[in-house]
């Protein structure tokens, strides 16, 4: 793992999510391989980010009436194969365990797909149909332009589907990712001042776009070891609103959930300090916007880099 090959990476992703784009829009792109007939049910299994990006695919696909559901690959029970089921298992590395094994339990009762970012790689072997990523390889030796490619193709299955994102409406993530990353000095010194001395910070988003605050707080855990934890905004009023008693509370909050409101409430009452990503929120310590924040095809795709900026800004700090 190194911070200045993590930086590079994160630079050049919306290059690489452009190369995606571009690959997956040709009418005879990979998604042709993916049967759409008799599926009555979606199950993705993965670990980690890949999970994370699957978490976001099922919300889609249950909000057209598809069920849809992403499951931990290593669970210790799992969802039994059955016809009528599609199931696709997430492994950017093409050889997590843990995925190769739940898919291959589904192979022969369920039509199976891999999504992976290497060709020729064992997840391939127990599936019926390749799905690639297409992200290239991640100097840094941690998943996030990987990350981003399979929110992308995950979105770009789920269009597939049933009534859902296509290319054209995720082109303009490439535009707001090319920006966050050319106004980074603008903000980025800011940032990392307000929680290099947080105890933890937490990341905080609505369950539709859950996978932005687990992959931002895995950033900051992964590169420069913070200690870092996510909540869905609704929840966070159940679940973390105690912690932001402490002095000092810190979180990266994605804007765009009914609860927002409650959420800066709880943090005005106690002076904690919540940095909105994206759209402005009355009451912020600081506010980082892009151009087409307000959509959230966009948010999804491209609000991370905003944590995967600063885990690269502390992480050098460090070496």
């Amino acid at each position: 793992m190194s911070p200045e090959g993590f930086l590079a990476d994160v630079l050049s992703a919306p290059a690489r999510l452009e190369r995606i784009l571009d690959a997956y829009g040709w009418p005879d792109s990979p998604l042709g391989a993916v049967a759409k007939a008799g599926v009555e049910r979606v199950l993705f299994l993965g670990m980690g980010s890949s999970r994370f990006a699957a978490l976001t695919a099922a919300a889609h696909l249950r909000s057209r009436g598809i069920d849809a559901y992403a499951e931990l690959a290593s669970t210790g029970l799992p969802s039994p194969p059955r016809p009528g089921t599609l199931v696709v298992g997430i492994s950017a590395s093409g050889g997590t365990a843990e995925t190769i094994e739940a898919l291959a339990r589904h192979r022969g009762a369920s039509p199976t797909v891999a999504v992976t970012n290497r060709p020729g790689s064992a997840i391939e072997d127990v599936a019926d149909a390749t799905l690639p990523l297409l992200a290239g390889e991640e100097e840094g030796g941690v998943a996030c332009v990987s990350f981003q490619a399979t929110l992308v193709v995950l979105l770009l299955l789920c269009g597939h589907l049933a009534d859902g994102p296509t290319v054209e409406a995720l082109r303009p993530a490439v535009a707001a990712a090319e920006a966050i990353r050319a106004t980074r000095a603008a903000w980025l010194d800011e940032l990392a001042a307000t929680v290099r001395d947080a105890h933890t910070v937490y990341a905080i988003a609505p369950a539709e776009r859950i996978s932005s605050a687990l992959q931002s707080a895995l950033m900051l855990r992964e590169g420069p070891r913070l200690a870092a934890d996510a909540t869905e905004t609704g929840d966070w009023l159940h679940v973390d609103v105690y912690l932001s008693k402490h002095p000092g509370y810190t979180a990266l909050l994605f804007p765009g959930s009914r609860f927002d409101a409650g959420v800066m409430e709880w943090a005005g009452r106690r002076a904690s300090s919540v940095i909105a990503v994206g759209t402005a929120v009355d009451g912020a310590a600081l506010h980082i916007p892009y151009p087409g924040a307000d959509e959230p095809l966009v948010a999804t795709l491209v609000e991370t880099g905003i944590a995967e900026l600063l885990a690269a800004e502390l992480w050098r700090a460090q070496a």
